[in-house]
C-alpha cells in the first residue's frame, strides 16, 4: 500500500517531454497516489558548441522545451509541475537534481531505441544505480516526437 506522504517524482525528458507516452505515464503515476512532479530537461548541445564549450551554450532550447511541455504535463498530473534545465550530460543533470532537491522516484523518457542517444549510452541502467525507483518510457514513434515538437 502506498504511503500517504507526497512522493517527489523527477521526470527527465528532452525531445520527448510532450509525447503521449510520457503524458500517459505521468497521468498514471498521479492516479497511484499523492505526488509532485518536476520536469528536468538536460540542456541540449548541438554542432560546434557540443565540441568547443557546451557549458557556454545557454538554456534557450531547454527553456523552450519547458514552455511547451509544462502545461501538458500539468494537465496530465492534475497539478502544477515544476521545471528545471540541467547540465547537458543527462546523468550529471539527474544526479545534480537528486542531490539538490531529493526525489523519491524517476520517470525517464527517451526517443525510440533506433535513434535514442540516451539508450545507446545505457542511461536507464546508470540511473538505476542511483537507487531510486525508475520508470523508463520510450516514445512510440518519431511521429509522436514530431507532433509534440
Amino acid at each position: 500500500m502506498e504511503s500517504s506522504t507526497r512522493k517527489r517524482v523527477l521526470v527527465v525528458a528532452a525531445r520527448t517531454a510532450a509525447t503521449p507516452a510520457l503524458l500517459d505515464a505521468v497521468r498514471e503515476r498521479a492516479r497511484r497516489g499523492p505526488c509532485t512532479f518536476t520536469l528536468l530537461v538536460p540542456n541540449p548541445t548541438h554542432g560546434l558548441h557540443a565540441v568547443v564549450d557546451p557549458e557556454d551554450q545557454g538554456t534557450d532550447e531547454g527553456q523552450s522545451i519547458l514552455e511547451l511541455a509544462l502545461p501538458l504535463l500539468e494537465d496530465a498530473a492534475g497539478a502544477e509541475v515544476e521545471g528545471i534545465v540541467g547540465d547537458h550530460r543527462p546523468l550529471d543533470a539527474i544526479q545534480d537534481a537528486v542531490n539538490l532537491y531529493g526525489y523519491d522516484e524517476i520517470i525517464l523518457s527517451t526517443l525510440p531505441a533506433r535513434v535514442s542517444k540516451w539508450l545507446k549510452l545505457d542511461l536507464p541502467s546508470k540511473v538505476k544505480g542511483l537507487g531510486l525507483p525508475l520508470t523508463t518510457i520510450t516514445a512510440r514513434s518519431k511521429e509522436d516526437v514530431a507532433t509534440a515538437s
